[in-house]
């Protein structure tokens, strides 16, 4: 609870912010050093992400990123395990995501016809509509904070 009125008064701050290049990350000798550049780079374009494509597509940062991953899988579906994977989040974390998605009807569930203790998620049409949407908006806030290399 702490850590979400946190995020809430980080994005609030961000929001009429320009957002602006941060500067590259270039690996200090003092890899303590270098994990908290890291980190404070992390926050930062993440805080703008979440605002951005809250504002814009009504989506968090972790919801799209379930959107998009669903929306390039080879197969259509996803073990729900796997998307925890690739989303960096755990099983139950993304399963609240995924329920959410599924009230909107952004995304569908369906048990594993092979182990029944297997459920697979699926992009809907209205899901892909929405992730192809917003990945411009999740694209420009990356590149504007990131400096090409």
């Amino acid at each position: 609870m702490q850590l979400q009125i946190s995020l809430s008064k980080l994005i609030r701050a961000h929001e009429s912010a320009t957002l602006r290049r941060v500067p590259e990350v270039t690996a200090p000798a003092d890899p303590v050093a270098a994990w908290r550049a890291l980190n404070a780079t992390h926050a930062t374009v993440h805080a703008r992400l979440e605002w951005e494509l809250r504002k814009e597509h009504d989506l968090s940062t972790i919801e799209f990123e379930v959107l998009e991953r669903l929306g390039c899988c080879d197969q259509g579906k996803v073990r729900m395990s796997e998307l925890a994977g690739v989303v960096h989040a755990t099983q139950s974390t993304v399963s609240r995501v995924v329920a959410r998605l599924e009230d909107e009807g952004l995304v569908c569930r369906a048990m594993c016809s092979d182990d029944r203790r297997g459920i697979f998620a699926s992009l809907s049409p209205a899901g892909r509509e929405r992730m192809e949407a917003a990945a411009p908006t999740y694209r420009r806030v990356i590149e504007t904070a990131l400096p090409a290399r």
